[in-house]
């Protein structure tokens, strides 16, 4: 990982306090290692926690958003570095141009269709980065076990289930992508 990370997450809190504590954690793991960071912009739930915890610590922070939502006053207000694209298929493609590394932290299926999309797009070689599960009190358990069920019903390749890194540290999961070459 050379300059920032992707941070997909929520825009909910989620029923546990542990989901906002773990995107403080990530966002103070990021400083320490000098990591900037690329998000959807948003001013709402986890996306709101993760952009006042750089702004505080003064990570670099990125904010990507689609003009209806910026519509909808959804666009975080203290990110000067907010960048207004049309659709939401541009906002992935402008975050992932963005970033060296993403990882995934709580969420729905906003955050987890932009995850899939990055694996999809390391699985068929257009690109080599890193992405991460920050697992915030086994959230991402269900999930990890149906992909293990993918993997031994063959609609998963063991190089591909191996692309995703999972922890519940956000140091140990930055670490590990740190080292990762896929």
């Amino acid at each position: 990982m050379r300059k920032r990370v992707c941070v997909f997450c929520g825009s909910s809190h989620g029923a546990r306090p542990e989901y906002a504590g773990a995107a403080r954690e990530l966002v103070h793991a990021l400083a320490r290692r000098g990591l900037g960071m690329v998000f959807g912009g948003g001013g709402i739930g986890l996306m709101d926690v993760i952009a006042n915890a750089a702004l505080e610590l003064g990570v670099e922070i990125i904010g990507v958003i689609p003009e209806a939502l910026v519509a909808k006053e959804l666009a975080h207000r203290g990110v000067s570095d907010i960048r207004i694209v049309r659709s939401m298929h541009d906002r992935k493609a402008v975050m992932a141009e963005l970033s060296d590394a993403f990882v995934a932290l709580p969420g729905g299926f906003g955050t987890l269709e932009e995850l899939f999309e990055v694996l999809t797009w390391s699985q068929l070689g257009l690109h080599r980065k890193p992405s991460g599960l920050l697992n915030v009190a086994g959230y991402f358990d269900p999930l990890l076990a149906f992909f293990d069920h993918a993997l031994a019903e063959r609609f998963l390749r063991p190089k591909h289930r191996a692309m995703l890194l999972v922890d519940s540290n956000p140091d140990s999961l930055l670490d590990r992508m740190a080292n990762f070459h896929g």
